[in-house]
This record gives C-alpha cells, sequence and structure tokens, in this order.
C-alpha cells in the first residue's frame, strides 16, 4: 500500500503537476500510470481491510489466507488487474497533444468505460470497505462481551485484558485507514459522478474550478495518509523502514569506499 501510494505521488503530483509533462507519448504514459498507481492503492486498502476482516473473524481461513505466500498472491493479482484494466486511458488522449480526444468526448463506448472506472475505482471499493468494517466491528464487540462474561469481569474490569487491548488496537488502526480512505476521497467521486452525468459541469466558473481542485488534493493527499498512519501505529512497519534506510545507507557508503 505504502508503494502504490508512493507511485501515486510520483504520477499524479510530481510528474502531472509539478513537471507539467505536456507533450505525446510522455504525457499519455504518465496519465495511465497515474490511474495505474491509484486503482492499486485504491484496492490494496480493500484487500488489506479484508485481511483483517479474515484475520478476526473467520479463524479457520486466516491460516490459509493470512500468510506471506497469500499477500504475495493478492498483491500481484491487484498490480496486474489494475494494469490491465487502465491501459486504455493511454488511447483516450489526442495523439499529438495531452488532452482528451474527440472520440474519447462523444463515443458512447468510451462513456461506458469511463461510467465502468469510475464505479470500479473507488465506488465499489467503498461499499466493500463499509461493509467488511461493519462485519469485523461487530464480530469484535460480540467476542468482547462473550470474553467478558467468561472471564466474570464487569466492562471497566476488561481494561487489563491484554486481549482486549489487542482488539482495541486492531479496530483503531482498521477504522483509521477505512476512514482516512472514504473521508477524503468522498468529494472526488461526487465530483466525478456530477461531471459524467453533466458534461459542462468543470472549470467554466470558478467556483466550480476550486471545488474540483479541491477534490483532487484531497483525493492525492489520501495517498499520503496511509503511510504516516503505518509509522505511528505499527511497530514492524517502523522497524523496515529504518532497516531500508540504513541499508541504503550502507550500500553508498560501501560504493564510495570502493
Amino acid at each position: 500500500m505504502a508503494g502504490a501510494d508512493l507511485l501515486v505521488v510520483v504520477f499524479q503530483v510530481v510528474l502531472q503537476r509539478v513537471f507539467y509533462i505536456h507533450y505525446s507519448p510522455e504525457c499519455n504514459i504518465i496519465n495511465t500510470m497515474g490511474y495505474v498507481s491509484v486503482a492499486c492503492s485504491v484496492w490494496l486498502t480493500v484487500a488489506f481491510t479484508l485481511d483483517r476482516t479474515v484475520a478476526i473473524c473467520l479463524q479457520k481461513l486466516k491460516t490459509r489466507y493470512c500468510t506471506e505466500k497469500g499477500a504475495a498472491i493478492v498483491i500481484a493479482l491487484v498490480s496486474v488487474l489494475s494494469v490491465s484494466t487502465n491501459i486504455p486511458w493511454y488511447f483516450s488522449y489526442h495523439p499529438n497533444y495531452c488532452l482528451e480526444s474527440y472520440e474519447f468526448i462523444n463515443s458512447p463506448v468510451w462513456a461506458a468505460f469511463d461510467w465502468g472506472h469510475r464505479i470500479l475505482t473507488p465506488v465499489v471499493p467503498f461499499v466493500l470497505i463499509l461493509l467488511l468494517n461493519a462485519i469485523t466491528v461487530s464480530h469484535i464487540l460480540m467476542a468482547s462481551v462473550v470474553r467478558r462474561k467468561l472471564r466474570g469481569q464487569r466492562n471497566r474490569e476488561g481494561k487489563d485484558d491484554p486481549e482486549m487491548k489487542n482488539r482495541r488496537r486492531s479496530i483503531v488502526l482498521l477504522f483509521t485507514i477505512s476512514a482516512s480512505f472514504i473521508l477524503l476521497w468522498m468529494t472526488q467521486v461526487v465530483i466525478l459522478a456530477v461531471q459524467r452525468i453533466d458534461r459542462q459541469y468543470s472549470i467554466m466558473r470558478a467556483s466550480h474550478y476550486a471545488v474540483v481542485h479541491m477534490g483532487e488534493m484531497l483525493q492525492l493527499f489520501s495517498s499520503c495518509t496511509n503511510m504516516f498512519i503505518y509509522a505511528v501505529t505499527q511497530r514492524k512497519f517502523r522497524e523496515e523502514v529504518v532497516n531500508t534506510v540504513k541499508y541504503l545507507f550502507t550500500a553508498i557508503l560501501n560504493f564510495l569506499k570502493s
């Protein structure tokens, strides 16, 4: 997820907005990779939510699904599907300029593709994340009540239970990532739906122009939050980041010495 979010920042922020490369075919490639990285980031968020749901609610599937091999398969599958479903964006631009082609604007086939893209990213992930979170929370709450009864404790006495602390930590992490995704994407989803329904709505008025860019800013900001959430809440993630930085510095020093 952190890697996919980093690609979103590289393609959609640095290359598209900072350097503003607007000549074909470089522009077409950058825009297409921007769509690919966003789709990968969004669906990896769904995969993470599903992973937590399986680990917490479905103990029998946990040993088969929640493994390094399983994670590698899911990541590879999401990456391949993200690339294959977004390749058509390369052909939606004018061959000489970084503008939407006439066919893309007026063709019903392209309109259907655009609608499908907006539904798959991120309308369907919205629904899946909300559904999976509801299942996870209901399971945790029911299990917590049963655990308190078995331990013969009252609600206040459960604070010293290490298992309850782990469950609360899982809920906090899960909801922080999911809520961040939903809230930061919500404005962009509404704008995209309105733009597709009414093609005249866009940058014709200053207020619309500001709303469109605010939605884009929030959507791009969502790609920066997951890494910070992991850094704050996950000890193993912090350790891996530190190890990566140490490895890079060691490799550079060895190269300079040689």
